[in-house]
This record gives C-alpha cells, sequence and structure tokens, in this order.
C-alpha cells in the first residue's frame, strides 16, 4: 500500500473499508474483524492516528415498536470523477425501536415539499406510519414560537393532519430527545458519504439504499446487539398501515448553479450554451437543471425558464439559439413603436 493511500486512513475506519469491499467484491469471503486488524496495522506502521470526533449523551428509555420516528437533515460536499466538490443535502430517518433507517439525498438544499415527499418514501420504505414523529426546530417545518408553542407552516401542517401522526419538536440544546437520528446523520456522513465519488443524483440514491440494505440496516446496532433489518420485522407489525400514497411532485433533476459568463453564455461540461443576450448583465448566475438529456437554465430566484438546450454529446462545442443574439429584455411592442419613432424621424427630415 502506499503511502497517499496509508494518508487517506486518517479520514477512513475499518468499518467503512469493508463495506467497500462488500460493494465493490459482494462475493468477498473476508471478515470485517480481518480487515479492521489490516486497518490497524497499517495506521500503525505509518503512524497515522485516527480522526475522532466525540459527544456526550444521556441514555433514554427505550421504545416500544411503532411508537416513533425520529427525523433530521445533513450535508456534505463530496467530489466527482473530475475532483470537482459537490455539496450534497440528505434526509434520515429512524425508527427508535428497531433503528431501521431510510436516508433520501439532494443536490440543492430541501424545500417543505421535498420533505413532504420524502416522507412518503419513508412511510412506503417502512411499510407504514408511527405514532409519533421526532425533529429539530427546522425552518422547514416550524415558522416561529408562539408563547412556548412552536407554529408549524401551513403546508406541513395540513400535511401532519392528512397522515395523522404526533409531532413532536425538540428544543434547542436537547440532543437526548433525537439523539438516536443525530447518530444516523454521523453515521451516513462518515460510512457511506465520507471519501465516496459523486456522479449523478440517481445513482448516489440507487447507492445509497444499496448500503442500507448492505449495511446500514444489516449490521448489528451497537446498542441494541441486534441487527436493524431482523428486529424492524417485528416493528413493521405495529405501524399503521396507509392504503395510499400522497403526491408531492418536486423536482429531482440534477440542478446545478453556475456563472454566466460575459459574452451570454454558461459552460456546461466542456460545451457552451447561449443565453438570451442581456442575461449577463441580468443575472449573473443561474441554475442548470438536468434531465433526460435536456438541459434547462433557469432563473434561480424565480425558476423562469432563460433557455432550453439538448445537451450536445461533444466537446468545445457552442450550442447557440439564434434567437438569442436579440436582445430580450425589451418586449416586441416596445420595439416596434421604437421602429415607428425611427420611420416618422426620418419623413421629419426628409
Amino acid at each position: 500500500m502506499d503511502c497517499q493511500l496509508a494518508e487517506g486512513l486518517s479520514s477512513l475506519s475499518g468499518a467503512q473499508i469493508f463495506d467497500w469491499l462488500q460493494e465493490r467484491f459482494p462475493n468477498i469471503k473476508v471478515g470485517e474483524s480481518t480487515v479492521r486488524r489490516y486497518v490497524n496495522e497499517v495506521r500503525e506502521l505509518y503512524q497515522i492516528e485516527k480522526k475522532e470526533e466525540s459527544r456526550e449523551y444521556e441514555s433514554v428509555d427505550e421504545l416500544p415498536p411503532g411508537k416513533q420516528l425520529q427525523v433530521d437533515w445533513g450535508q456534505g460536499v463530496q467530489k466527482d470523477m473530475y475532483g470537482k466538490e459537490i455539496r450534497l443535502y440528505f434526509i434520515a430517518f429512524v425508527l427508535a425501536h428497531s433503528r431501521h433507517k431510510y436516508m433520501w439525498w439532494l443536490n440543492r438544499p430541501f424545500t417543505t415539499e421535498d420533505t413532504m415527499r420524502c416522507h412518503e418514501l419513508a412511510f412506503q420504505y417502512y411499510g407504514g406510519v408511527p405514532e409519533e414523529v421526532v425533529y429539530d426546530q427546522d425552518n422547514l417545518i416550524a415558522v416561529s414560537e408562539n408563547a412556548g408553542d412552536l407554529i408549524l407552516t401551513k403546508g406541513f401542517q395540513k400535511y401532519i393532519q392528512q397522515r395523522k401522526f404526533r409531532v413532536y419538536l425538540c428544543r434547542k440544546a436537547d440532543p437526548e430527545s433525537k439523539g438516536k437520528v443525530e447518530n444516523v446523520v454521523k453515521y451516513l456522513k462518515n460510512n457511506f458519504a465520507k471519501n465516496r465519488v459523486y456522479s449523478t443524483l440517481e445513482d448516489w440514491n440507487n447507492r445509497s439504499l444499496k448500503w442500507l440494505e448492505r449495511t446500514g440496516n444489516f449490521k448489528v446496532h451497537k446498542t441494541t446487539k441486534k441487527r436493524p433489518c431482523e428486529v424492524f420485522l417485528l416493528e413493521k407489525q405495529h405501524l399503521r398501515k396507509i392504503s395510499n400514497q400522497l403526491s408531492y411532485e418536486s423536482n429531482y433533476t440534477e440542478i446545478i448553479t453556475r456563472n454566466v459568463s460575459k459574452d451570454n453564455t454558461v459552460q456546461f461540461k466542456s460545451n457552451r450554451y447561449s443565453v438570451p443576450v442581456g442575461t449577463y448583465t441580468r443575472q449573473a448566475i443561474v441554475h442548470l437543471h438536468i434531465a433526460d438529456y435536456v438541459l434547462k437554465i433557469c432563473n434561480p430566484s424565480t425558476g423562469e425558464i432563460i433557455a432550453v438546450h439538448s445537451i450536445s454529446q461533444d466537446k468545445g462545442r457552442l450550442v447557440k439559439n439564434r434567437n438569442h443574439s436579440r436582445e430580450r429584455s425589451k418586449s416586441l411592442e416596445l420595439l416596434r413603436q421604437e421602429q415607428i419613432d425611427l420611420l416618422a424621424h426620418d419623413k421629419q427630415t426628409t
């Protein structure tokens, strides 16, 4: 093993390396303890100290099956295959009794609609709804505090009325109330996401679900000494069944932020794509929506579509819409009036 790889072990755990081996070589015949011993030997050989993060929690009573689901959000920075840093956001769920986990990722910050949509995905994944769901005081679901009572956003209040579960919002500096999901957030970051190479959002979510099946919900939990997937088979029977899945449309296409160049083009994968003349002076930053080989260039504030292009498979091309050569900020009516004024001026001078 070379020195560069050995240096990377300072932020890697033996458990994560074992998971990577399982991911790449499903039929490998090696135990996790063997991998851990090998990693420890490499650390000792190269004198690499493992980075540790510690935080103290107070133990709490175990909850009965079907009682509680804990939810939290997180984010991190991954590198793609070209070495570019990509910021990703995720929502994490964990059933308090079985420690059975679920997660979903986006390449942009979550909205309230995204949150409700992900709840539906989680309830579908679990096959039912618990009695109570625990959250932090997140602005996606809570807008203010009134005389000690936290007020939910209008959209989320309507959602919980439809799904009929109780909501418990943790007070500040109260980590014990949702310590299970905080541990899950840290687990997702350190075991699944850390040092993993990002390609597309769809691939990332697919790999995360496979990780849950292979590692996150399969490995024996340190506190319960049981596999979450096995305990979940019993807890699932205590969840309230739902007959229909609510629809919360949300755009899960890949979204990238880009600067508009002075020549009113936007760079994407070695090609330049045109936007209307004048965009640079009005909108220096745009969002790129990528789906089904189509590139939509949008105003990040309003969501208005500025330009639409078919994605080119070539390199070094300028993909240009002929309509973009004319200043589009002026309305056709204004341009028509300017032409009338010019003609009137010509007649007066002749």
